[in-house]
């Protein structure tokens, strides 16, 4: 059981440093513009030799922003009380570490989804319609990992357990997820 809860921290630890990488490069897009590469990532973009802030506040870049924001707060503090709960904090004892520790995960994966959701819906509008020769990039890639790691961090093995059917709890939430 330790090795599953163990598993899962790993997981959300992963995809916790996955979010932040992520949330701080400068390389969400790659576009060409007269001939050179630039690129862009959600505070910044870069023209060749210079980066330079974004000063205008665009909806989209806002709501990315907060959404992995919210994530990374999420996710860290489900990491914490997960962690409590590995090491038998005794704090709070009625409280029940793990589930909440996965609840946080989902709501962290909710949070990252949204993210890149409401990113790649404008960015595909606006930059499909416009250049020819744009491509997301590597720190896009990473929040689409962290979603899937923030997932099935929270499907941990100690957020859904099962005694009943004597199936270890991961199969037992791969099997409702399956034929749900």
């Amino acid at each position: 059981m330790y090795s599953f809860m163990g598993g899962g921290l790993f997981c959300a630890g992963v995809g916790n440093i996955l979010l932040i990488v992520s949330t701080a490069t400068d390389y969400w897009m790659q576009y060409r513009h007269s001939s050179n590469y630039m690129h862009q990532g959600l505070w910044r973009y870069c023209v060749p030799g210079k980066c330079m802030a974004h000063t205008d506040s665009i909806a989209y870049w806002d709501a990315t922003r907060a959404f992995m924001i919210l994530s990374l707060l999420a996710c860290f503090i489900g990491i914490v009380i997960g962690v409590m709960a590995f090491i038998h904090y005794s704090s709070f004892d009625g409280f029940d570490k793990t589930f909440a520790a996965g609840i946080l995960f989902f709501i962290s994966c909710f949070f990252v989804l949204l993210a890149m959701a409401v990113y790649t819906g404008v960015t595909v509008n606006y930059y499909g319609k416009r250049y020819g020769s744009w491509r997301f990039s590597w720190s896009y890639i990473m929040g689409w990992v962290a979603v899937v790691l923030t997932f099935f961090s929270g499907i941990h093995p100690t957020t859904l357990t099962n005694e009943s059917t004597g199936m270890p709890p991961f199969l037992c939430s791969y099997f409702i997820i399956l034929f749900s």
